[in-house]
């Protein structure tokens, strides 16, 4: 349990309070917050004892061990956090930041010592992940991340916003469009509703907002949600007083905002209002932050120590149950002649080659099923190309007819041509391109998360150019003589290189973010969609070679003429990594060896297209707007090609895993048979006079066996039922 890893993401909105409501868990005013989008990278706080100095360090690209930017009091930590924040903004994060990590003492866990590997994760919200100044790949990244592999996931909603039945971007963006990845992961969803102390005397109770929110949740999906009302800044406060860390301002604070409501009465009936540290433990059980620490942690520790323990349960019950099938088969080669034993041995091997044979069956028809599926991906991500292309392109063309025709008459171009947009639903391309011996597979996935992806631009690259006609349309090369009519409409003529330089870089500002979102989109659902993949072929893998060694069972039991348990080909919940842990390994480590990343999504500068001018007489500076079309295609090809190999490598690597743990089983089942056989005939051989010695000590070990498998057996019992 030490060893194991726990993440929960916190996941929210802008102005929230998601930074207020980690500090509350943490217990130390350390994260800052602002009024604007301050997220720039993952922050990972990951707990130290206390007595140990805090220390604030970030992750850069290509670059194995961290910097420490600043370590110390929380104060000093908050400063300098806001500071580097500001200054990753400001350079377009040049240094290639990737994550922060918080080392400090996280007060919600402070007495569970089993969470070592405990990890709170600062995700941003979606009103983040977009900017115009700041490329923010990279935050909607980690936000989808985080729903596809943390242990449990806080949504931090904003009480103001939902007081008045008013829905939250943070429902829209992250819940409505990923229904089906929510669906199946409903234990570990929590919904906190912050900020309950604003409520005023003329709103509606804070209970018929809940029951709203829940109508409201459920409608999007999430069956019986878990919400719970908090005041983080509140908590936070009776936290800070409580270990006399509060400053003066944070005390009268607390003493204006909350305070009021603890007012007593002295034993002359006179009204006052105790001091804060007599407040604050009431204040902060009455804020809601203990009950989701409680609740939260709860869940983790039952689901992740009862997967660890069924595991283990199961391993000791395979292990008991293989000694039992060794002394009965043991039993009953003492029983028989010695020369019917020998062709009981003929027999038993006759039918381990058979089973190898279906073995290998297995194994061609798993990497059959792999390569369609594999296909289908490939096929899928070429398809969202031409799709991400086309649409550029018609980007690119309504430039062109936007330079030809009268302002008059282009409003109503455009239009006509925004509804001629091209969209793709992933799902039916995909489904095509299978066949029946894939869909065998895909109908044992109920929901395909592709059905959701879809390549949608949402204003058009001209309404983007808000400068004056000529810093899109040229200019003439000549200030005492107007300009030749223009033969290429494609083609723009500039004398000032800045402009020509502004249109280009207009354009790449345009396409970037639309196919960075695009494509960030399509690879959280083809991860999605790979893990579920991976899934039903590892079931598939087990039920087929559990088949195999059932029947192999059987088949010796009955040339024995003993009765053999199964042998469960066994898959650990446990240590059972998805194919997003597989894909950080990989990045990372392609990241370190070669300084740049592949498989992921289209960052700033690998995207940026640089299209050489033409100079023309008199200094003018052409622009060929197919030259950009062309590079953008490229650059779309070139990470599509390399998304592709990495996903399809990821993939097969764990489906190749995952069969060969399979066969190895079935392997070890069979040599440990043939063991038994060959020692068998050696001892019957040599020791045929200790006969009657030797079965009885059989026999006394298969009963020590058999109240030993009792117990294991009231264990499993007595699991189950704590099973959350």
């Amino acid at each position: 349990m030490k060893e194991q890893k726990y993440q929960v993401a916190v996941i929210a909105a802008m102005k929230a309070g998601k930074s207020t409501f980690l500090n509350a868990l943490i217990g130390a005013d350390i994260l800052a917050s602002e009024s604007e989008a301050c997220t720039v990278c993952r922050t990972d706080i990951r707990p130290i004892n206390k007595g140990s100095k805090p220390r604030l360090l970030e992750y850069r690209e290509g670059k194995r061990k961290p910097i420490m930017i600043a370590e110390g009091e929380a104060e000093a930590i908050r400063h300098r956090f806001l500071e580097r924040t500001h200054e990753i903004r400001a350079t377009q994060n040049d240094n290639k930041i990737m994550r922060f990590e918080l080392e400090h003492p996280i007060e919600a866990i402070g007495k569970l010592p089993s969470l070592a590997g405990f990890t709170l994760v600062d995700t941003p919200g979606p009103n983040e992940w977009e900017s115009a100044e700041f490329s923010t790949v990279e935050l909607k990244k980690t936000a989808l991340e985080a729903l596809r592999t943390c242990d449990a996931i806080l949504f931090i909603l904003d009480y103001t916003s939902f007081k008045d039945n008013t829905n939250s971007e943070l429902l829209e963006e992250l819940i409505e469009r990923r229904k089906e990845t929510l669906q199946a992961n409903t234990g570990k969803l929590y919904f906190i509703l912050n900020k309950v102390d604003r409520i005023a005397q003329k709103d509606r109770p804070i209970e018929d907002v809940i029951k709203d929110l829940k109508q409201a949740l459920m409608g999007f999906g999430i069956l019986d949600p878990i919400v719970y009302p908090a005041s983080a800044w509140q908590g936070l406060l009776a936290k800070l007083i409580q270990q006399e860390k509060a400053t003066n301002s944070q005390e009268e604070d607390f003493i204006q905002k909350f305070a009021a409501k603890y007012t007593e009465k002295d034993e002359k009936g006179r009204r006052y209002i105790p001091e804060p540290y007599e407040i604050a433990p009431q204040a902060l059980q009455d804020s809601g932050i203990p009950t989701i620490e409680d609740s939260v942690i709860q869940t983790v520790v039952q689901n992740s120590g009862w997967n660890l323990l069924s595991d283990v349960l199961s391993i000791l019950d395979k292990s008991a149950k293989a000694i039992e099938d060794t002394l009965n088969t043991r039993i009953s080669g003492w029983e028989m002649e010695l020369e019917e034993l020998k062709q009981k041995v003929e027999i038993f091997q006759q039918y381990s080659a058979l089973a190898e044979k279906k073995v290998n069956q297995v194994k061609t028809s798993i990497k059959h099923q792999k390569q369609i599926l594999i296909k289908g991906f490939s096929e899928g991500i070429k398809e969202f190309a031409e799709i991400a292309k086309t649409n550029i392109k018609e980007e690119i063309d309504k430039l062109v007819e936007a330079r030809q025709t009268q302002p008059e008459k282009r409003v109503n171009s455009l239009f006509s041509r925004r509804a001629s947009k091209k969209e793709i639903n992933g799902w039916d391309f995909f489904s095509n391109l299978v066949g029946s011996l894939g869909n065998v597979v895909l109908e044992m996935i109920p929901n395909s998360p592709l059905k959701q992806v879809i390549f949608k631009i949402s204003c058009s690259l001209l309404d983007t150019l808000t400068g004056t006609e000529e810093d899109w349309k040229g200019e003439p090369s000549n200030n005492n003589q107007a300009e030749e009519p223009e033969l290429d409409p494609y083609t723009i003529k500039y004398r000032d290189q800045q402009k020509a330089k502004k249109l280009i870089d207009n354009i790449n500002n345009f396409c970037t973010p639309h196919i960075q979102s695009w494509w960030v989109n399509t690879e959280d659902e083809l991860i999605t969609y790979g893990t579920a993949v991976r899934k039903v072929l590892t079931q598939q893998i087990q039920t087929d070679i559990q088949g195999i060694s059932d029947e192999l069972s059987r088949l010796i039991g009955e040339t024995l003429k003993v009765e053999l348990n199964t042998n469960p080909i066994q898959f650990p919940v446990f240590d059972f990594l998805g194919i997003d842990n597989l894909m950080k390994t990989q990045q990372e480590a392609i990241i370190r060896v070669k300084a740049e990343k592949r498989g992921g999504g289209f960052c700033q500068s690998e995207y940026y297209v640089n299209v050489p001018y033409q100079d023309g007489t008199e200094d003018v500076y052409v622009i060929d707007l197919r030259e950009i079309t062309n590079a953008i295609n490229k650059k779309i090809d070139s990470q599509v090609r390399e998304s592709n190999k990495f996903l399809e490598r990821i993939i097969e690597k764990q489906i190749e895993d995952d069969f060969q743990n399979a066969e190895q089983q079935i392997n070890n089942y069979i040599n440990r048979f043939q063991d038994i056989f060959n020692n068998l005939i050696q001892d019957r051989e040599t020791k045929e006079g200790e006969k009657e010695k030797i079965c009885s000590v059989l026999e006394n070990q298969k009963a020590k066996l058999t109240n030993y498998l009792a117990e294991l057996s009231s264990l499993r019992l007595f699991l189950n039922d704590w099973k959350p």
